[in-house]
């Protein structure tokens, strides 16, 4: 019995140790300003008039230049958490992180991102699920998927 406890106990602290690896961390991501846009979300930089690469969570976002690398940041996926807002009444979604796909570029977006040299533009839905009310921008960490 104590072997098939102890062997048990062997094979749970990799599987731990694994999820813990995998799971996104708040703490290990860069930092940056986000805002956000509305419709129209399309044409985009990324898929043109394909609304079938849009996430059907709607929550998707615009790189800033920093993230668009030439065009390589298309399809990206990226946790998102709100860190601060500078900004009265507002607050963070505690504990709330996101993940949200590029699909276009903030600098040509054909809805301008409320806040110029973004890191990244999000949806109206996304900005909402961690921000609350829409202002401006957020600081926010972030991390490529």
């Amino acid at each position: 019995m104590k072997m098939l406890e102890s062997l048990s106990h062997h094979l749970l602290l990799p599987f731990l140790i694994l999820v813990f690896i995998a799971s996104p961390s708040p703490s290990s991501g860069d930092l940056g300003t986000t805002s956000h846009y509305g419709p129209p979300y399309y044409p985009t930089a990324c898929f043109g008039n394909d609304l079938s690469q849009f996430p059907l969570n709607k929550y998707f976002a615009a790189a800033g230049e920093e993230i668009w690398d030439n065009g390589a940041a298309c399809g990206r996926m990226y946790w998102v958490k709100c860190i601060s807002s500078y900004f009265p009444k507002t607050t963070c979604t505690e504990g709330e992180m996101i993940e949200v796909q590029i699909v276009d570029r903030a600098q040509t977006s054909v809805s301008p991102p409320t806040w110029p040299g973004t890191k990244m533009a999000l949806s109206g839905p996304a900005f909402t699920a961690i921000a609350g009310l829409p202002v401006a921008w957020v600081q926010i960490e972030y991390k490529q998927k």
